[in-house]
């Protein structure tokens, strides 16, 4: 078509009709990909805490909106999900505690294989906490109170004069802190770090304050006995008289509501095999912009402890959680779309 070929009275509408052909190659190389994963499988890895596959299934789905080819998660303790995504074995995990799985990260290759971005989980806390009837009543507001014997013999549930606390499970990083922190604190001889299945433990813990009996045990949020044991009503946390981490690096944020938990106040980060996020753009840009409040992470988790623990339970909670944030959801989205163009 030329515009000598159009006569006058058709002339408006030709020139319209020629403009537009003008223009549409540059409108459909502006236009978004939208689905840049296409063609592309992803291998996810998480924790084998079922209470944690919450948000994993919140990743998952944003990335098959993406168009990739999810596959079924891989899950392992913390140690090895860093190295199986160092050794490229798995692309992908939103589990990272950046200052508490430090050690995991930097001994598997640290920032030359892998990659962390984002902040899917700011505010996350780790601490000692008791009975808010017990505190109050024997004025007991740090872990070093536990070295006396009386105090020590308050929380002994087998007869052997020594405290008892619920701990960590063996393998993960709470476990090497609460470890440490029973020698720099002196609380060897006066109190049992009791390790094993941690919410199996915790189940026990919760019976004994449901009879109204003491109790001391090491926790995180988020979590659902953050809302069952309600920090406050319940429970407090208790302090430390300073801050002593494993490798002596204690130059971090310790302190909450102004007590020193003797935790790095911490966030959740997702780490990517190197090589992966290399080539897929979109899939780093949507984990690094993917954020879940404390809150709603320790909602889920209630309901799963109620009996909707299911596996379809899980994922039902990820759609209903992104239903109810679709706009900041959808959001993420376009931001990954026009990162893959890029």
């Amino acid at each position: 078509m030329s515009s000598e070929r159009c006569n006058s009275k058709a002339r408006k509408l030709c020139l319209t009709a020629l403009l537009a052909m003008a223009l549409a190659p540059v409108f459909t190389f502006a236009a978004p990909v939208q689905n840049p994963g296409k063609g592309t499988s992803v291998t996810p890895i998480f924790p084998t805490i079922a209470e944690e596959r919450f948000r994993g299934e919140v990743a998952m789905a944003g990335l098959k909106e993406l168009g990739y080819d999810v596959k079924q998660p891989k899950e392992t303790d913390y140690p090895a999900m860093m190295l199986a995504l160092s050794y490229g074995d798995a692309d992908f995990t939103v589990h990272e505690w950046e200052k508490l799985h430090a050690a995991f990260y930097a001994k598997a290759g640290g920032d030359d294989t892998l990659v962390k971005v984002g902040n899917i989980m700011p505010g996350v806390l780790q601490g000692y906490m008791i009975d808010k009837k017990t505190a109050e009543q024997y004025n007991i507001t740090s872990i070093t109170d536990l070295k006396k014997p009386e105090i020590a013999k308050l929380f002994d549930s087998n007869g052997d004069g020594k405290a008892d606390m619920t701990g960590c499970n063996p393998g993960w990083g709470c476990e090497v802190m609460v470890e440490h922190h029973m020698k720099a604190y002196g609380l060897e001889k006066t109190v049992t770090d009791n390790r094993g299945s941690y919410f199996a433990l915790m189940a026990d813990t919760i019976s004994r304050y449901q009879e109204g009996k003491p109790i001391l045990y090491f926790t995180w949020v988020p979590q659902w006995i953050s809302t069952v044991l309600v920090e406050g009503r319940d429970v407090v946390w208790l302090s430390v008289p300073y801050t002593d981490l494993p490798g002596g690096k204690n130059d971090v944020d310790t302190d909450y509501k102004g007590k020193n938990l003797g935790f790095p106040i911490d966030t959740i980060r997702a780490v990517l095999s190197k090589e992966f996020a290399e080539k897929n753009p979109a899939a780093v840009k949507f984990l690094s912009e993917m954020q879940i409040t404390t809150e709603d992470e320790s909602a889920q988790n209630l309901k799963m402890h109620k009996g909707e623990n299911t596996p379809a339970d899980i994922k039902r909670h990820a759609a209903e959680w992104i239903a109810a944030h679709r706009a900041a959801y959808d959001g993420w989205l376009a931001d990954a779309r026009e990162a893959a163009k890029k």
